[in-house]
């Protein structure tokens, strides 16, 4: 071998990469000086051509010289080639080479990632076949097969096989697999990868196989397992604290999606990146916290720019806005956007039927379509949302006939639950019945509990009786729905009914959810429920609601003793009432805020009408602006009148 050449092999031993140039004048060389013989410097040139993109190169010369022990290299260059067709026909030819020679693990291997990757499958299939005792490799590009082409749930049954078979994972095969079982939310076979990962010592030790369980658990709900993966995560990256505070997002953990979220900056000493603090405005959102939320975009750099030119973040923040019951500023952030897709406009008429803007949500769906933008479905789930809040029943019914009419778009399951929600709201009960049973689709537990709310809003007992059978059957275990029957109950004086309903409940070991709202002050969410006397304020708070109670008494305020559900005296029942959790935040937000400053509550369930009528008066009694948003829509109260107008 000349000095030249031999130079060349020696660098590419040492692992460097050659320019491409230099590698086909290495070729061309090695060539001239009959070098091919040698397998090592075969097998390194192979490598540097397949290495520098020229994979034809690496082809050519693998097809002088057809040596066996080179198919794999020859399969992988092939299998990298941009057009398929290249591809597939390459593939062929060496499959057809390979066939001389005995069965080789690794040949077949190689022909099965190539035959996927161009998207042939069965003859994938056909490659791992013929392996007669696949290893973790053969078995990871088997999965990996099916994962690319987007056929996950097979990908898992594969890996079920894999693990039937006894083969013990590496940790790329682990990644691969629990990546798969976190898209279909399958947690026993990822679980089992996981813990095998364990036995052999590289789960927590290993940061993209322990990101992959957490993001399993996450997907599955699991919110305690995966804090228990993170815990124990050695070198936790951005991408780690951005999975952990998604999820608490997601999975209705708000108050931990947050406080992890600002850990994140405090004790991970990491700056968070966009999709992380999605999900901390995800949260926001919830709490209808917005000084955090704030917070929480600001720490993006350059985040104004971010959010102007990123739908995703900037969707994020419009909804937060809309939310926290700052319609303003998300207004603002709309109209600045720079790149403003569906999903951006669909947000802002969500927000702006929310908030009870329905004029201006309409205007902006006329707006969009003078833009060019093609209306969808979310967009009528937005406009029919709109009408909803606002009892506007003939737009509802001519928003929803135009969907299928003029736009050609099938109503989904949603838009029928908010026209069910619309007509139920306004009396139109039987209207409202109709509609479920002559749905395409069987009606969900939200559709029914929308009419379940308009019969209690109605006191339509005989059809509350039969809804809530309906959604028994679909909740078993779901208080809301013998709440609400128990209210109805309570209401028309059918004491004994609503006792029996309540024995049932604890027959079943159904538990009502407690009532809660929240409210943030400098940096910190303060949580309340029914009777709550757990804050260090307790006591000024309560004599803040009863000073609140007496004003009230003077502007003729009688408490609405009927929403209460048990049969006792109406004076505890008056009591019961001034202690709701919506009351208590509110008493302590008149304690700890400047005169004249808004007041935000969010709520976990539906505020009651005795509540409603209370926060109109207490909103006149302090002049303040107080923004109540509970689980169905928002309430701002000013100077005595709800921007709902009493309709929700």
């Amino acid at each position: 071998m000349s000095g030249t050449a031999a130079d060349a092999v020696r660098r590419l031993l040492t692992g460097r990469l050659l320019p491409p140039l230099t590698v086909k004048l290495l070729h061309g060389r090695l060539l001239r000086l009959h070098l091919l013989a040698d397998h090592t410097s075969l097998s390194l040139l192979l490598r540097a051509l397949s290495s520098a993109g020229l994979h034809l190169h690496a082809l050519r010369l693998h097809s002088l010289l057809p040596n066996p022990t080179f198919l794999p290299l020859a399969l992988k260059a092939a299998s990298r080639l941009p057009d398929h067709s290249l591809s597939r026909s390459a593939g062929v030819q060496l499959h057809a080479r390979s066939l001389k020679h005995p069965t080789n693990p690794h040949v077949l291997t190689s022909l099965l990632t190539l035959y996927a990757k161009c998207g042939l499958l069965r003859d994938a299939h056909k490659a791992f076949d013929e392996i007669p005792h696949p290893g973790t490799v053969s078995w990871t590009a088997f999965i990996t097969a099916y994962m690319d082409a987007g056929r996950v749930h097979e990908a898992v049954g594969v890996a079920r096989k894999a693990f039937a078979s006894g083969m013990r994972p590496d940790s790329f095969t682990a990644i691969r697999v629990l990546t798969a079982c976190a898209r279909v939310a399958d947690l026993v076979t990822g679980e089992a990868v996981w813990r095998a990962a364990e036995q052999q010592g590289f789960a927590a030790g290993n940061l993209f196989v322990a990101t992959a369980a957490l993001d399993l658990y996450v997907k599955c709900g699991e919110m305690e397992k995966a804090r228990a993966v993170f815990d124990r995560m050695k070198n936790k990256d951005a991408v780690a604290w951005g999975a952990m505070v998604g999820g608490y997002a997601s999975n209705g953990h708000p108050r931990e999606a947050l406080e992890l979220f600002f850990a994140m900056q405090t004790k991970g000493g990491m700056t968070p990146e966009c999709y992380t603090v999605v999900g901390a405005l995800s949260a926001c959102a919830r709490l209808g916290a917005l000084d955090l939320g704030r917070r929480a975009v600001g720490m993006l750099p350059h985040w104004d720019e971010e959010v102007l030119d990123n739908p995703v973040l900037g969707t994020a923040l419009i909804d937060m806005y809309a939310k926290c019951g700052s319609t303003g500023e998300a207004w603002t952030v709309f109209q600045q956007m720079r790149k403003r897709d569906i999903i951006v406009w669909n947000v802002m008429i969500l927000g702006l039927g929310m908030t009870g803007h329905e004029k201006i949500a309409f205007a902006l769906v006329g707006q969009m379509e003078k833009s060019g933008i093609a209306l969808n479905d979310t967009t009528f789930t937005g406009l029919l949302c709109s009408c909803t809040h606002t009892g506007r029943v003939k737009d509802g019914r001519r928003y929803f006939h135009s969907m299928t009419q003029f736009y050609r778009i099938s109503p989904r399951i949603e838009h029928y639950g908010c026209m069910v929600d619309m007509l139920s709201r306004a009396g139109l009960l039987e209207e409202a019945h109709q509609l479920i049973k002559d749905m395409p689709m069987r009606a969900n537990a939200v559709i029914w509990g929308a009419l379940l709310g308009g019969c209690k809003i109605h006191r339509d007992t005989d059809l509350a009786e039969h809804v809530l059978k309906q959604l028994i059957l679909l909740e078993p275990w779901s208080s809301g729905n013998y709440v609400m029957l128990s209210n109805i109950y309570s209401n028309s004086g059918r004491w004994e009914d609503a006792a029996k309903l309540r024995l049932k409940m604890k027959e079943r070991g159904v538990e009502k959810v407690p009532a809660a709202s929240w409210v943030e002050l400098d940096g910190k969410v303060h949580e309340f429920r029914v009777g709550d006397k757990s804050h260090p304020l307790s006591d000024k708070i309560y004599e803040k609601l009863d000073e609140l109670g007496m004003e009230m008494k003077i502007m003729g305020y009688k408490p609405t003793t009927e929403v209460v559900m048990f049969d006792i005296e109406d004076e505890e029942k008056e009591h019961t009432l001034v202690h709701h959790s919506e009351k208590i935040a509110i008493a302590f937000s008149l304690l700890t805020t400047e005169p004249g400053e808004t007041i935000r509550v969010a709520k976990n369930l539906r505020v009651c009408s005795d509540c409603h009528t209370a926060i109109k008066l207490i909103s006149r009694i302090t002049n303040r602006e107080i923004i109540v948003r509970d689980n169905n829509r928002f309430h701002c109260f000013r100077d005595g009148h709800c921007s709902c107008n009493d309709y929700w």
